[in-house]
């Protein structure tokens, strides 16, 4: 049989939906400030480069954590893992809410990121439970939970309306602690998908000598990495940019996040099909295009002509700077599930290390982006400096690629292998 058409236990689909579940509130969680940082931007009296920071201090532990985690997972399990994870958390998320000042923010942030750590958890823990040939799609189904964010920005603007920014860590928290219940009921364990306990720390890290390995690192440090930036960041520019209210702002910005997260899925189910390295490079040439007509900035010029000095503007509406953002968010979706599906395909017994490692390259990314968006725009003025630099990031992406895979491909149509010289 076919092991594509190879029947896939009832039990694996169960593990599949309640860890998507899990992991759906847990990244709901590590994209809180992106709402609730804006009303705190005002209390506090914040400028750009420190809005970015107190944004994007939860994504510093959430990716920090990735690699001993994953390390765990396959030597302990997912079940217990996750588990452990999530309670973890809950305190942490209950304290935001009696938060005043702003290194408060900083110091509570940095517990809620452990929440940010369940990619590592449940990416091996889902992938064990199905064959190879079904692995990319399971791994799509379980990332599609980065919906989390949009669901962060239809759940906190309604809280914050209702009762302050200081109810939408209470409910988390709240949710939090049912989906740890909700998690512990319906998940299951395995202990054929643990690493055996002969296998050494150092054992599972010999693979970082892989340069591979680096390659993927760098591809999911704009797919992921940018998604979480962006995410995190699209509310305020909506508001700044465009003057709109932040509940019509936050609207706008799950436009990009939510077939971000969702359509994660259908790329796994495309990488399963035409490959992991097919599907990775016309990512990033769509990212490429799109990121190139985000960058510029609104623009007045004068020119003269024979009539006059005529005056024109050139600029982004926000109908049309939309669907560039949804369209964006279906590109890093489709990634973000190729790049996991070259890491189950090249590390098949070692998928928790090594999705901890990309993971962490990832979730760095989207720390350090968030930051540096903030740096620019104090230091230029230019909201759109933001795209100017995830677009400079993604030309990396492509020249890597292009010179370690598509010179050894045909992906840009057969070529002569006479000249190829022998291994």
């Amino acid at each position: 049989m076919d092991a594509a058409a190879a029947p896939v236990p009832r039990q694996a689909w169960r593990v599949l939906a309640v860890s998507t579940l899990a992991f759906t509130v847990c990244f709901m969680v590590w994209m809180m400030f992106g709402v609730i940082g804006i009303p705190l931007k005002q209390q506090l009296g914040l400028n750009a480069t420190e809005f970015g920071l107190l944004t994007a201090m939860p994504v510093l532990t959430g990716s920090l954590v990735r690699v001993p985690l994953g390390i765990w997972t396959d030597r302990y399990g997912g079940r217990i893992v996750m588990a452990l994870l999530m309670a973890a958390t809950v305190p942490a998320i209950w304290a935001m809410a009696y938060a005043t000042q702003y290194w408060h923010f900083l110091v509570i942030g940095l517990f809620v990121g452990l929440a940010g750590g369940s990619f590592s958890v449940g990416t091996p823990y889902v992938a064990r439970w199905f064959p190879k040939a079904r692995q990319g799609t399971a791994m799509g189904v379980y990332g599609a939970g980065n919906s989390g964010s949009a669901v962060n920005k239809f759940i906190a603007p309604a809280l914050l309306v209702a009762g302050g920014w200081a109810l939408v860590p209470q409910v988390y928290a709240a949710v939090m602690a049912g989906t740890v219940v909700l998690f512990w009921l319906f998940s299951a364990d395995d202990p054929a998908h643990r690493v055996p306990g002969t296998v050494r720390f150092t054992d599972q890290l010999k693979a970082l000598k892989d340069p591979r390995v680096l390659r993927y690192c760098q591809y999911y440090s704009i797919v992921f990495g940018g998604y979480v930036a962006l995410a995190l960041w699209m509310v305020q520019y909506y508001v700044g940019e465009y003057g709109l209210d932040i509940r019509v702002a936050a609207l706008l910005a799950a436009c990009f996040s939510l077939p971000g997260g969702v359509l994660r899925a259908i790329g796994g189910v495309l990488s399963d099909r035409y490959g992991a390295h097919k599907v990775t490079w016309w990512v990033m040439w769509v990212s490429w295009i799109c990121l190139f007509l985000l960058s510029y900035p609104q623009t007045d010029f004068r020119i003269a002509t024979v009539d006059g000095v005529k005056t024109f503007h050139l600029g982004l509406g926000v109908v049309s700077f939309t669907a560039l953002m949804a369209v964006l968010g279906v590109a890093f979706a489709f990634g973000k599930a190729s790049v996991f599906k070259y890491v189950s395909d090249d590390y098949p017994h070692n998928i928790g290390t090594i999705s901890g490692i990309v993971g962490l390259a990832g979730g760095l990314g989207g720390f350090v982006l968030p930051i540096l968006f903030g740096a620019l725009v104090d230091l230029t003025g230019v909201r759109s400096s933001a795209f100017m630099l995830l677009y400079g990031v993604v030309w990396v992406s492509l020249i890597w690629m292009y010179w370690t895979e598509v010179r050894r491909t045909e992906v840009m149509g057969p070529r002569a292998t006479a000249a190829t010289p022998a291994a």
